[in-house]
């Protein structure tokens, strides 16, 4: 009988904290999203913003610094937090928030995720520090706080609970967070809901029947997908590491960074590539058509933002890179280019992330339950 008081009180507990932390998670993680779609939409209507770029890119810089917050610092020291007993910043939130939309504003190719694990892993960690947490249930706080924002930005809330276990250790789910985790996703979820913001969601078509030959049509694409995720991982690590042999101080690196994405979008024509892209997204999923070079100038594109300082995340133009992709060789190998970017879509983000049950769960929340054996396979 004592086992059983014990048992409820810690879950009774539980539920408590995962939902306030929902509830914080979802109003800033919608927030968020109104700001990034504000400044999308405000530089698609005035291209001039672009030139803005390396203006910008120095701001990030300065504003860190005048934080006295470490400008490298990032998902990473989310990721170190929950897997020991290292500090979070609580001005990171503000900080990665004012940086993603300025990002986005001037036409940086990046995502949304990366701020939204950093904003609901500053979310957590402030919980936790205010609740007098122990290291182990402040681990816990900050699985709650990524999957909020994750949930509120997306409309995913499955796959923002079982990312948040996954990402934090290749190979493992810490499925002590299950009930928290999903229970702050739910709440965000719904608070976005609340604000307006519609779930994202994809009408493809093409899908094939469960056979042999759809199995190994899918498992060579699913291949495929696998090398340029490994090709991506590398550029990205390349990238990082060479920019900071050579271009050292961070406001010149930045400013650099912003004036050669400047001069690439005026080289190859369109602005495809600024932004997250989503755009090129729907019509390589729903219609079917993407250009054969689009998924490589976007990786081109990403790993100059992010490796040069401006601040986002890497899922979004992972899918973008995936969708592109999946629909060109999905001709070759006898798919429907739209079925073939939803397969390209999922297989590369679970390649770049490591987080196969996150990724099924991904194609339900965004392409619905058909097809859902395939993209396992994929997976």
């Amino acid at each position: 009988m004592r086992t059983v008081k014990k048992f409820s009180i810690a879950f009774a507990k539980w539920v408590f904290i995962a939902c306030a932390v929902g509830v914080i998670g979802g109003v800033v993680g919608s927030l968020f999203h109104m700001a990034v779609n504000f400044a999308t939409g405000f530089r698609e209507g005035h291209s001039w913003t672009l030139y803005l770029m390396p203006l910008a890119g120095l701001f990030i810089i300065f504003s860190y610094r005048v934080c006295k917050v470490n400008e490298e610092t990032g998902t990473n020291l989310i990721i170190s937090s929950v897997r020991g007993n290292i500090k979070v910043p609580l001005l990171m939130a503000p900080l990665i928030f004012l940086g993603t939309v300025l990002t986005h504003l001037t036409g940086g190719s990046a995502g949304r995720e990366g701020a939204a694990l950093q904003l609901g892993g500053s979310i957590g960690a402030k919980a936790g520090e205010l609740l007098k947490l122990d290291e182990k249930d402040s681990s816990l706080v900050i699985m709650c706080g990524m999957s909020a924002v994750f949930a509120a930005l997306f409309g995913t809330p499955l796959t923002a609970t079982f990312f948040a276990m996954e990402v934090i250790s290749v190979g493992v789910i810490y499925y002590v967070g299950l009930v928290p985790c999903i229970a702050s996703s739910l709440i965000a979820y719904k608070i976005s809901l609340l604000a307006g913001l519609a779930p994202t969601k994809f009408n493809i078509t093409g899908i094939p029947r469960l056979s042999l030959v759809s199995v190994t049509q899918i498992a060579a694409l699913a291949a495929l997908c696998a090398v340029i995720s490994i090709l991506l991982c590398m550029v990205m690590e390349f990238s990082h590491s060479r920019f900071q042999m050579y271009l050292p101080n961070t406001y010149l690196r930045i400013a650099v960074g912003g004036v050669v994405i400047i001069a690439l979008t005026l080289l190859v024509g369109t602005r495809d590539y600024n932004g997250a892209g989503v755009d090129v997204i729907v019509a390589a999923l729903e219609k079917g058509k993407a250009h054969p070079e689009a998924f490589g100038l976007k990786k081109l594109f990403t790993a100059l933002n992010i490796n040069t300082g401006f601040k986002g995340g890497e899922i979004v133009p992972t899918f973008f890179i995936g969708a592109t992709f999946g629909c060109t060789a999905a001709g070759f190998l006898g798919l429907d280019p739209s079925f073939g970017a939803a397969i390209g879509l999922v297989a590369l983000f679970c390649g770049v992330v490591n987080c196969p049950v996150a990724s099924i769960l991904l194609s339900y929340e965004l392409f619905g339950g058909s097809g859902l054996v395939l993209f396992a396979v994929a997976c």
